[in-house]
């Protein structure tokens, strides 16, 4: 803490913080005051979205083999036991 507070110590904290939290926002006021895009863009509700499937070429062999899913297995099952 400090060793001898005084109401001048007090003064240059509170104008210190002050001042660092303006510093802080002002970046946030400025582009409130003249944004630098166009505005809100608008919702469209009628748009039907389709997930997008990953597509799988027949001649691509599998990424994914038995021993690496068992790898994966193995490290997975540890993970539960370094919370405690």
């Amino acid at each position: 803490m400090l060793p001898n507070p005084n109401p001048m110590t007090f003064i240059v904290l509170s104008l210190g913080v002050s001042a660092f939290i303006l510093i802080m926002l002002l970046p946030a006021f400025l582009e409130l005051k003249k944004p630098r895009d166009a505005g809100p863009r608008t919702i469209m509700n009628n748009i039907i979205a389709i997930p997008q499937l990953p597509t799988i070429m027949e001649d691509e062999k599998p990424i994914l083999d038995q021993a690496l899913y068992q790898k994966i297995a193995e490290i997975l099952v540890v993970l539960p036991n370094l919370e405690a």
